[in-house]
This record gives structure tokens, C-alpha cells and sequence, in this order.
């Protein structure tokens, strides 16, 4: 069962909300403003934050913040009423790992958050092993070395840019699986910027062109990128 933590300041949004979670099998604790939220952070772990941004005393972007730098990997989802595109921008860059706007949809809401939480159980870029040694991991002609974040088709080194490294990574990790285009925006977003770029805000396009890219490099081997029409992309198992 996951805890999550509500940080709201509205207290019938907050009894709803804690109440339907509490039905979904989820464990909830609540805060109504940053000091308070640290406070329990600080005394207990939780599985994931929904934030609000418009808390009294303090920003939901200074806990955000706050939280990035003292616990490693915590989802935060940002559920506020700010609804401009500078916000979303300002709350995804500052460390968010989703970002929804009230009113919502409970059903989406829970969506989110199950994908969420999946993605920090399920890290983009490693591959789990169980012996020492260089992480590897072979699907037919193609084998990647997550520790050196190299990959090799038919023997022979793939150049990659740092974004279709990751990219790969996660499809390759996941293989015969759906990865949605929100798994990859998040995993890019926790990653660094690519060498002369500006940080940026990912957009979905951008995306679409790095599968391009990748495809092309996967060309000569039997490993397909499928696009799943209206949730994302699997790699097929060679």
C-alpha cells in the first residue's frame, strides 16, 4: 500500500480527496501549509506528494524545492488551480514529476498518480542484476551497457546523443511493455540537458523526433518501435 501525502489548504477539498484516496487503498497523511509538510516529512517516509502551489505563508514551489534537495527520487504531482502555461513550466522545471489543474477528473487523478508512483518503483536507466560487474542488458544483435550507457547493434557502437541513450534505455527496460510519452518527458526531465542546449521545456514533438532518429539507428536489426496509437510506444521483443 502507498502513502501519500496531501499538502492542501482548502479543508474540504482536503477531507474529499484524503477520503476517495483512502477507498483507492491508498495510505494518507495531510498537511495544510509548507512548515507543516516538512514536519512530517521529516518524521515519516511517504510513496508520493500531491501538492498544491497556492498554501498560506509559503509557495508549494519552496516544499517542491525543499523536497528535491533533502529526499532523493520522491514523486510530487502538482494538483492547483494555476492553470497558465508559465506555471506549468515554473512547477515541472522546479522538480515536479506531473502537474494537473483543478478542477480534475478523479479518475485521471488516479491515473496519474499510478503512473507516478510505477515510474519510481521502475527506474528509466538502470537494469536490475543480480552480479557485479558492468550492467548489461542483451535483447538479440543489440546489447546495452547501462553502466557505461552505451549500446552496440550486431556489434558495433550506436551513436547516441544523450536523449536517445535514455530513450532506449527505458524502452529496452521496459521491452513488451507501453511506455507513455509522460514515462519518457519525466525520465528526460530528471536527466540532464544535453550538451549545448538550453533547458527547456520537453514538448511531446520533440519527442516524436527522437523515436524518428532512433528508429533509423535500429533500422538494421529485427528490434521495432511500435507506436501504440493514443498511449505511446513499446519496443518488440527481437
Amino acid at each position: 500500500m502507498a502513502t501519500l501525502l496531501i499538502v492542501e489548504d482548502d479543508a474540504l477539498l482536503l477531507d474529499a480527496l484524503s477520503g476517495q484516496l483512502k477507498q483507492l487503498d491508498y495510505s494518507v497523511c495531510t498537511a495544510s501549509s509548507v512548515p507543516q509538510a516538512m514536519a512530517l516529512l521529516q518524521m515519516q517516509a511517504v510513496d508520493g506528494i500531491i501538492l498544491d502551489l497556492g498554501l498560506p505563508g509559503a509557495d508549494g514551489i519552496e516544499l517542491l524545492t525543499w523536497a528535491r534537495a533533502h529526499i532523493a527520487g520522491l514523486p510530487v504531482l502538482i494538483l492547483t488551480a494555476r492553470d497558465g502555461v508559465e506555471d506549468r513550466v515554473q512547477g515541472l522545471n522546479a522538480g515536479a514529476d506531473d502537474y494537473l489543474t483543478k478542477p480534475f477528473n478523479m479518475q485521471e487523478l488516479q491515473a496519474r498518480l499510478q503512473a507516478m508512483l510505477r515510474r519510481a518503483r521502475q527506474p528509466a536507466f538502470t537494469q536490475a542484476s543480480s552480479t557485479q560487474g558492468p550492467q548489461l542488458t542483451t535483447l538479440g544483435p543489440l546489447v546495452l551497457d547501462h553502466a557505461g550507457q552505451a549500446a552496440a547493434l550486431n556489434g558495433d557502437p550506436l551513436d547516441l546523443t544523450q536523449r536517445e541513450w535514455e530513450l532506449l534505455a527505458l524502452l529496452a527496460h521496459r521491452v513488451g511493455e507501453v511506455v507513455t510519452r509522460d514515462d519518457v518527458l519525466a525520465a528526460w526531465r530528471a536527466s540532464p540537458t544535453e550538451p549545448g542546449q538550453a533547458a527547456a521545456p520537453l514538448a511531446s514533438n520533440a519527442l516524436e523526433v527522437y523515436v524518428h532518429r532512433l528508429r533509423k539507428k535500429l533500422d538494421a536489426s529485427p528490434l521495432n518501435i511500435r507506436n501504440i496509437r493514443g498511449l505511446g510506444y513499446m519496443l518488440n521483443r527481437p
